[in-house]
């Protein structure tokens, strides 16, 4: 019987994220987990952990609370390590209960961690106290989820007033509270997509506020009503928030030249999350599509047993993060740990694979200067010649020309499939519809099989010569090659060849504005 880990996520962004919760995510070997939890926290799991998306957000497709109980005792009874990753703090508004409730009567360990509430911290991050010794001696936190099971003339009285799940009950709210003898000049806040670079912040008062959102997606938001939101403009120093009750948007600084630009991020689905939030915090706006699911190979046989025979091999080379964590993962299953690579040098290919690596608590011996696989055989700091080479790798598809350099210098490499990379079943419909009307700007790809994958998701569906009204942008040579095979042209390509690396190619390039003539 494993142990379930019911984790809060925070507000959003991964900087408000727990040490606990942080530790805890980077063992999950099942992930369950909520919409509106930040993609980027997705990244921090092993490439081997099974992720489910039970939804969880209103107005969306969602698996029913039942679904989810049954789910976490499914997993728990597996023997793995699984991981109930929600936003926010589970204890607030986290239906919680139901699904401890089904542990416990499973017989199944489990651990609550706590996340940082959105009631408390979004209102810090738009500059308004919940609290002040004149103003508002308490407040209260409720969800607007089922409006009519309120007391609203009770929480008329109260001087504060923190509403979560409340953006599509927003009209409703406003007329209890105004019903109640609460003053229409009385200031609100409504905190969209707090504590993340897509944050909005609407100030207006009680009268005035649905009129001036008419047809405004607010959704998710919280929601903050009192006299505390007028100290806003105080706390923030002038910070462009007028005290008038006029409405106010507050967006993040639009600096880069990518800032307006909508940017399709082809990437592996759960990953990629922070070149997104890259992206985002340049003023982007970014739409995920995912062209690669990494799966495990067709049989682990052939890594367990070169792992269980690792005193033969001199060097271990791993080209990709997806490389290292099935590496580890298997390491790890056949009751082994770093110290098993005692003598044996590792080379690796790229800073995002050295990440991953010094996550193991290992640095790596060798990385190339150049992050393509080809130069680590140009620039390797020894002579190959009679070295045993252990080289985890993609089942199929991946790089042949390293191994057949080092083959030819006197190596001898053992390859061995550590994961398989293939391609999702469909794409997202509005993922293709933004495609068809021509609402991308840019499209992003990090690797040759996303150029494919991306090309087998949209066959027919886009017109003829879709590609000249797009900007193409490419992490490296061999990708770039794959988008003049299949798109006939490049326009931009990393110096770089890492994701930071591409979004400063990004930034260097003025694109134009294609207006249909």
């Amino acid at each position: 019987m494993s142990k379930v880990y019911i984790v809060g996520a925070g507000p959003g962004d991964i900087s408000y994220l727990t040490i606990r919760a942080q530790q805890i995510l980077t063992q999950a070997e099942v992930l369950i987990y909520d919409a509106l939890v930040d993609r980027c926290l997705l990244d921090l799991v092993p490439e081997a952990c099974v992720l489910v998306n039970v939804g969880k957000r209103g107005g969306k497709p969602s698996m029913l609370q039942s679904e989810i109980d049954l789910l976490l005792v499914e997993f728990a009874q597996t023997g793995r390590i699984v991981v109930r990753l929600k936003s926010g703090d589970p204890f607030i508004f986290g239906r919680v209960t139901a699904e401890i409730d089904a542990l416990i009567a499973a017989e199944c360990d489990y651990e609550v961690v706590p996340g940082l509430s959105t009631a408390l911290v979004a209102p810090l991050l738009a500059g308004i106290p919940l609290t002040d010794p004149v103003l508002s001696r308490g407040f209260a936190v409720i969800t607007a989820h089922l409006p009519d099971d309120l007391d609203w003339e009770a929480l008329a009285r109260m001087p504060t007033v923190v509403i979560l799940m409340g953006a599509r009950q927003l009209g409703e709210i406003v007329t209890q509270l105004l019903k109640h003898d609460r003053s229409a000049n009385t200031p609100i806040a409504i905190i969209r997509w707090a504590g993340t670079p897509q944050q909005q912040i609407w100030v207006s008062d009680l009268g005035q506020i649905i009129s001036e959102t008419t047809d405004i997606e607010l959704s998710p938001a919280v929601i903050v009503i009192g006299q505390v939101v007028g100290l806003r403009a105080y706390l923030n120093c002038g910070r462009s928030t007028p005290v008038s009750h006029d409405l106010t948007l507050d967006e993040p600084p639009n600096s880069a030249a990518i800032a307006g630009k909508t940017i399709l991020v082809t990437r592996a689905a759960g990953q990629l999350s922070e070149f997104s939030q890259m992206l985002r915090s340049r003023g982007a706006q970014v739409l995920e599509m995912p062209t690669l699911e990494i799966v495990p190979p067709t049989s682990w046989q052939d890594l367990d047993r070169q792992i269980d025979r690792l005193s033969d091999f001199d060097w271990l080379i791993l080209t990709s993060a997806n490389g290292v964590d099935s590496f580890f993962a298997r390491l790890h299953q056949a009751g082994k740990d770093s110290r098993a690579l005692a003598g044996i040098k590792i080379a690796v290919v790229g800073q995002k694979t050295a990440q991953s690596l010094q996550q193991q608590g290992i640095t790596p011996d060798f990385i190339p200067a150049d992050f393509v696989a080809d130069a680590l055989v140009n620039s390797f700091p020894i002579s190959p010649a009679a070295l045993n080479i252990l080289f985890p790798r993609v089942e199929t598809g991946g790089r042949e020309v390293l191994v057949q350099e080092f083959t030819n210098l006197g190596a001898k490499v053992v390859e061995v499939p550590a994961y398989q990379s293939q391609c999702p079943a469909a794409i997202d419909p509005s993922i293709l519809l933004a495609l068809q009307q021509q609402q991308v700007d840019i499209i992003t790809f990090a690797s040759s099989k996303t150029v494919k994958h991306f090309c087998q998701l949209i066959g027919v569906s886009l017109p003829l010569g879709w590609q000249e009204r797009v900007c193409i942008a490419s992490i490296g040579p061999q990708t770039s090659a794959t988008c003049r095979d299949l798109f006939g042209k490049v326009d931009i390509e990393a110096t770089e060849y890492t994701l930071p690396g591409l979004v400063a190619a990004l930034e260097l390039v003025s694109l134009p504005i294609i207006v249909d003539s």
